[in-house]
């Protein structure tokens, strides 16, 4: 179920507050955020965020495509192995 027009893209307000300080500055910086559930927003472009996948951060530079989208869609949770070669349940 996608959030309502009428309501605004969910940002941690956090996360807000960091964009608003650093856009402010000239210096860049990289912010660290757990927030996976934030939308990326047209005032993060050109930022560096690192996201939280459960294990470690990921550094995901923000560019001008990703605007509309979640955080956590840039950082995978899992990382496929492969499966065992003595599998051989899919062979039958």
């Amino acid at each position: 179920m996608t959030r309502l027009f009428k309501k605004n893209p969910f940002v941690a307000n956090h996360l807000l507050k960091k964009m608003d300080k650093l856009n402010t500055k000239t210096e860049k910086e990289v912010i660290t955020t757990w927030s996976r559930a934030s939308t990326i927003i047209p005032t993060m472009v050109g930022h560096t965020i690192r996201i939280h996948t459960g294990k470690v951060h990921l550094v995901i530079h923000i560019l001008d495509r990703m605007v509309g989208h979640k955080l956590g869609e840039f950082a995978p949770t899992l990382n496929f192995q492969g499966h065992e070669k003595s599998d051989n349940r899919s062979r039958r």
